[in-house]
């Protein structure tokens, strides 16, 4: 943060990533999820990552193609906004409004 601040960008338009995916486990993943509301507090807002990931198919202990993961990427969606993310990143844009719009309310 300090090396941004002193490129001249301002904190204010800074969003972390914890980077769900990425080498982490599924218990790893789902950790990050569980406590965005503590990173939330203490550093920036939180942009998540978590449309069609494989974390998904295997938190479901299933396998499925990433096309096949919608329910799962609206569930971890929820949970996120839930727990203050602030920004999602993801690939169904109509739907996953939608859920956002629905955890945020």
């Amino acid at each position: 943060m300090r090396t941004l601040g002193q490129a001249g960008i301002n904190a204010t338009r800074i969003v972390l990533d914890p980077g769900i995916g990425f080498g982490k486990t599924l218990e790893h993943n789902l950790e990050l999820i569980a406590g965005l509301s503590r990173l939330a507090e203490e550093t920036r807002p939180q942009l998540i990552g978590v449309s069609r990931k494989s974390f998904i198919a295997a938190a479901l202990h299933q396998h499925l193609d990433p096309q096949e993961r919608l329910e799962g990427t609206a569930a971890a969606v929820a949970i996120s906004v839930w727990n203050g993310a602030v920004c999602v990143r993801v690939h169904d844009v109509k739907q996953m409004r939608r859920v956002a719009d629905m955890a945020w309310r």
